[in-house]
């Protein structure tokens, strides 16, 4: 079957136009959301510095928060809107609407067992995931406590995070992206003030009134949602049909899914383990910095595309229109390309520069900045992959495939291992190895999960998309030698202090786009001019109106 090269129809324009802006929403909601978790950050660490306390603490919210990217926000979320959408699309709302209650149903019965169970089991968990903390008296003992107290944010999140499928089902995308911004900010506020303000009236010490605030904060992460629900005609009464084809439809993709979120999170396990086996201080450390780095172009991007992708494409799928799907996740890819390709370069150009205003000081010394930036620009090599897979992952559960992803996602554990010890003992690369292995493992899942799915559909306009990369490609490395050029100039003139430092980036990162998006207008890349007319276009309407 002949791909052509160009990506055709009007109707197919407007819906990537559509997609585009729903996912230049998303991406300003996660910057939002970024922005107010690094302020929530700063001001606990103020509050609770590096001790035993603010351990415990953090060891009791990693447990429900990993049962929240495991199960809530990967899992349920990638199960329940394809199955949502496409009964919205062929039944209508009155039949969604039930699917919903039942959704929700289930959610309450079995996710709040399980915080019942994790309450219970608590110090198990703790005795798994920190047997160190035995050796401090009473930090495990507060740790266990903590866990207990917020093991029912598991319980709203994934709540939320079905509200937040929904609407973006039907094309809602601002509330629910910012509902994690009210998740940040709430949980802050609520338990400073139950810490701090009241605490002592009511029995709470500062750390257990900021473990109450979390709870708080991921109930309100659901009350922002509830009156754009119910605008919508969606209102929950609880009951429950296991037979229901829908809510089976959406447990029998659930656990596929749950096994391919769970492989990605070994690969970090496994990573971090044999990080910590690399003789020296530093590379767990190096590594989660640099990881951290990565995950804001990874939000803003591919996170943001994704989750405005697969509602329009469990859509066409209900329509039973194919050629619409096609060519939708073709869009995407592109807009992926144009987004993460110039982010991974500059990342690797400037990501010392980054890191060394943003982090060198006190105990963090100009060696850590050298190291956490070789880890960073081997983790950028993954950035497209990493990001690509966003989107093609949800194009599979669209089509009500869940096992494709999941064998993909458990082969790459052996992969990942397999590159990582190689890096590491053949050839020596230490912790950029290790970050080199978790860029190839993405590298290879996005091109696994592309030729599977190009098979599938018989093409997904694949002319187009390789025409696409290189033009996108010659234009992001044009842009890193510009990059590249200016941060030296800079720190020539200037040398290496923090001001230095903010100088440079202040006049190499506009430098760059500028060089970029002009060579992308020279280079005439697609994906540029849809990127330029979907965010123009509300503001035209705008003027026309005025």
């Amino acid at each position: 079957m002949p791909i052509e090269t160009k990506i055709p129809g009007a109707s197919s324009r407007s819906q990537a136009e559509q997609v585009a802006r729903s996912a230049g929403i998303v991406s300003l909601a996660v910057l939002a959301s970024r922005l107010s978790g690094l302020l929530r950050e700063i001001i606990l660490a103020r509050f609770f510095g590096a001790g035993f306390v603010y351990d415990a603490f953090l060891l009791g919210f990693r447990v429900p928060n990993l049962a929240r990217d495991l199960f809530a926000e990967g899992a349920l979320s990638s199960a329940f809107v394809p199955t949502f959408t496409q009964t919205l699309a062929r039944r209508g709302r009155q039949a969604a609407a039930e699917l919903s209650s039942l959704t929700a149903s289930a959610i309450l019965i079995v996710v709040g067992a399980f915080c019942a169970l994790g309450a219970i089991f608590a110090p198990l968990i703790v005795e798994l995931l920190a047997p160190g903390f035995h050796s401090i008296p009473g930090k495990f003992e507060l740790a266990v406590h903590l866990t207990r107290i917020m093991f029912p944010f598991l319980l709203l999140v994934a709540l939320a995070a079905q509200a937040m499928g929904i609407l973006n089902s039907c094309d809602r995308y601002a509330v629910p992206a910012l509902s994690s911004t009210a998740f940040n900010l709430g949980s802050l506020g609520l338990g400073l003030f139950l810490g701090f303000v009241i605490g002592r009236r009511i029995g709470l010490t500062p750390i257990e009134g900021i473990s109450v605030g979390v709870v708080l904060g991921g109930a309100l992460q659901l009350a922002v949602q509830i009156p754009s629900l119910r605008r919508l005609g969606f209102h929950f009464h609880f009951h429950i049909d296991w037979s229901d084809p829908g809510l089976r439809r959406i447990l029998e993709l659930m656990g596929p899914a749950l096994l391919g979120s769970a492989a990605i999170q070994i690969n970090v396990m496994v990573n971090t383990n044999l990080a910590s086996r690399i003789p020296g201080d530093g590379p767990v450390s190096w590594l989660q910095y640099a990881f951290r780095f990565m995950q804001l172009p990874l939000g803003l991007f591919g996170v943001a595309i994704a989750s405005a992708t697969l509602p329009s494409i469990s859509r066409s799928v209900g329509d039973g229109n194919i050629d619409e799907f096609r060519r939708t996740v073709a869009h995407s890819l592109g807009m992926v390309f144009l987004f993460t390709l110039p982010s991974s370069i500059g990342l690797a150009v400037l990501g010392r520069t980054m890191i060394g205003a943003i982090y060198q000081g006190g105990h963090f010394h100009a060696n850590d900045t050298n190291q956490t930036a070789i880890a960073l620009a081997c983790y950028a090599i993954g950035l497209t992959g990493y990001s690509a897979m966003k989107v093609l992952n949800p194009a599979f559960y669209a089509l009500h495939d869940a096992h494709t992803p999941m064998w993909i996602g458990l082969a790459s554990i052996a992969i990942n291992l397999a590159i990582a010890l190689t890096l590491l003992r053949v050839f020596g690369l230490g912790h950029a190895g290790l970050a080199l292995s978790t860029s190839a493992v993405a590298v290879a899942g996005a091109g696994a999960l592309f030729v599977v799915l190009r098979n599938r559909l018989g093409g997904i306009h694949g002319r187009a998309l390789f025409s696409s990369f290189w033009r996108i490609g010659i234009a992001s490395l044009c842009m890193g030698a510009v990059a590249l050029a200016s941060s030296h100039g800079i720190e020539t003139a200037f040398g290496e202090g923090r001001l230095a430092r903010l100088a440079d980036l202040a006049v190499s990162i506009p430098l760059s786009v500028a060089v970029f998006y002009s060579l992308c207008r020279v280079l005439r890349v697609d994906e540029l001019a849809l990127a330029t007319r979907s965010f123009l276009a509300p503001l035209r309407r705008r003027s026309e109106a005025l």
